[in-house]
């Protein structure tokens, strides 16, 4: 069983990611839907603002891995190859990095490129201004608060990094680059 973690800045392709590795075959666990549900739960708005309040919220009444270890508790009973996205504490990776085979993945892009493309997107949390999104960005970006997003930091521990202000079939190529590496190493 591999695990990958996908951490990245946002709009930057995580979810290009996820949709390829599906493509290979690995199951997909979603930081998202799993906050979605616990914020239709408690009666919120689905917005980027509930996310990060909800994701603090749990992270700081269990422990910072939570959200994390819930979804690695699902994928290690299916026993096959899992995408974990998105990791945005050091503290989801320590957790992680504890467990076989597992692999960060960061990707990043230029922010207009990311603005564009999450304005393509266009889901619940996506209909921003780009001076909001560059604020939500900064905003988890850098903390010492273990239960808070911290993407800088994730970023650097990250295994391998993409950088995607390219096409997708560059991304694809440099992606399907890493996972041979890794399967071999496997072997």
């Amino acid at each position: 069983m591999i695990i990958i973690g996908i951490t990245g800045t946002l709009g930057a392709g995580k979810g290009t990611i996820v949709e390829h590795l599906k493509q290979r075959g690995f199951n997909h666990y979603s930081v998202r839907e799993f906050l979605i549900r616990e914020i239709k739960k408690r009666g919120l708005p689905v917005n980027r603002e509930s996310m990060t309040d909800v994701a603090n919220d749990l992270r700081k009444n269990h422990h910072p891995a939570y959200i994390i270890e819930q979804l690695y508790n699902i994928a290690k009973e299916k026993g096959a190859n899992a995408v974990i996205e998105s990791i945005r504490t050091p503290g989801e990776i320590y957790f992680l990095r504890d467990k076989e085979n597992f692999y960060l993945f960061a990707v990043d892009a230029d922010p207009e490129i990311r603005y564009q493309r999450i304005k393509q997107r266009a889901s619940e949390t996506d209909h921003v201004s780009f001076e909001t999104f560059l604020a939500n960005e900064q905003r988890e970006m850098h903390t010492d608060d273990p239960n808070k997003q911290n993407l800088a930091k994730c970023i650097e521990l990250a295994d391998y990094k993409f950088d995607n202000n390219g096409d997708m079939e560059s991304l694809f190529a440099a992606v399907d680059k890493v996972i041979r590496e890794i399967e071999k190493s496997k072997e």
